[in-house]
């Protein structure tokens, strides 16, 4: 390509104008989003990932503490699915975080960011410790019912309000739903100096031990039979919620775009109200699963930074609520195991991240390539 000059004056007196067109270089990396990808190409990319991950964790470990990488990893199984105790504390971790994130999956599929998750499983599982220790003498299929509607009554009503704000008047959701998180933690602290048991322990303790009034029962020999049911239970309904109904048609146009949806006729602030409370339920509900079928008590870390994570698990699962058991299960193992080889092989809680870290930062970059593609500029290329 050729330059060309102008030279243009109106008068002798005026400086002359000089207009120069010069060649652009190319870029040297442009990065251009995938069509589509063959499934087995997709699994090929994240194994490959999962397998640097593990390559480059070899090596941190062995610079950290001189020991065999395999054996660590052989400790890390061993502390995620080791005994029974083990496993069924690793199931229970995944079935939490597959929960919140089935949760989260209706309003991040519309592109509202619902950070508030944490928030929202806290005041869930307020109530469901307040009704355990006021409505005690009940019957037990009365107290898990009120248990149950109340809980999800106090999530949808928590994520109300950022719901209303963002439809009419277009508020930042982000912010609002982190800054109720920290409501919530202030209302548990609240709760929790109220019902502390002894007085003066800043700790409420195992609710009804003696009792069990409120607690889930044992079935078919697990105390965690009814979780892995609810859990189930909702993945499956939100995931035909999603796909296959007028609802969810309904909240994919709006994530595509608002205006699509105005001029289909949705309502677009009904939806995102109606969605927020369904999202806020799921989330309310994952709080007395906490309580009633877990830890039997309320804290602050009743949720445990699980809303937080679960945004990671919907995300890598593109909504699939199947696919969030298996992110699940990932991601609770890798916890785990972090906690089994900080104890045996003499790492420090932050050694032991810094793995989890490589082993995230690898899987969530085999997705970034699945969906785009890197383009290098050919040498000597030029493009206008």
């Amino acid at each position: 390509m050729t330059e060309e000059k102008k030279t243009t004056a109106s008068d002798e007196s005026e400086p002359a104008v000089v207009s120069v067109n010069k060649p652009l270089k190319e870029p040297f990396v442009r990065m251009v989003k995938r069509e589509d990808m063959p499934f087995w190409q997709k699994i090929a990319v994240r194994l490959t990932g999962i397998l640097l991950a593990l390559l480059v964790s070899a090596v941190v470990i062995y610079a950290i503490t001189r020991y065999n990488p395999i054996t660590v990893y052989q400790t890390m199984v061993s502390g995620a699915f080791g005994t029974k105790t083990r496993i069924w504390s690793t199931v229970k971790e995944m079935l939490m975080l597959t929960c919140i994130a089935v949760g989260l999956a209706p309003a991040f599929r519309m592109r509202f960011w619902n950070i508030g998750a944490e928030g929202q499983v806290l005041v869930g599982g307020i109530v469901t410790a307040g009704c355990m220790i006021y409505l005690k003498d009940l019957p037990t299929l009365a107290l898990f019912g009120i248990m149950f509607i109340a809980s999800m009554l106090a999530g949808a009503l928590w994520a109300l309000l950022p719901a209303l704000f963002k439809a009419k008047w277009n508020t930042n959701e982000t912010l609002f739903t982190l800054m109720m998180n920290y409501v919530a933690i202030q209302l548990t602290s609240f709760a929790v100096a109220k019902w502390e048991n002894p007085y003066g322990s800043n700790t409420v303790g195992v609710i009804n031990q003696n009792t069990r009034a409120g607690w889930f029962p044992t079935i078919l020999g697990t105390q965690y039979f009814l979780n892995v049911l609810l859990v189930l239970l909702l993945t499956v309904f939100m995931f035909i919620y999603l796909r296959y109904t007028k609802h969810g048609y309904e909240i994919a146009v709006v994530g595509e775009s608002e205006n699509t949806a105005r001029y289909a006729g949705i309502n677009v602030a009904g939806v995102i109200i109606r969605t927020l409370l369904l999202s806020g339920a799921v989330c309310g509900l994952a709080g007395c699963i906490a309580v009633s079928g877990a830890s039997h008590t309320i804290s602050t870390s009743t949720a445990g930074g699980r809303g937080f994570t679960a945004i990671i698990v919907a995300w890598l699962a593109k909504f699939n609520t199947f696919t969030m058991l298996l992110i699940s299960l990932l991601l609770a193992f890798l916890d785990s195991g972090a906690g089994e080889i900080a104890s045996k092989c003499k790492l420090n809680d932050y050694a032991s991240q810094m793995i989890i870290g490589i082993i995230l930062f690898f899987i969530l970059g085999s997705e970034f390539f699945i969906n785009y593609r890197l383009i290098f500029r050919k040498k000597g290329k030029e493009e206008a």
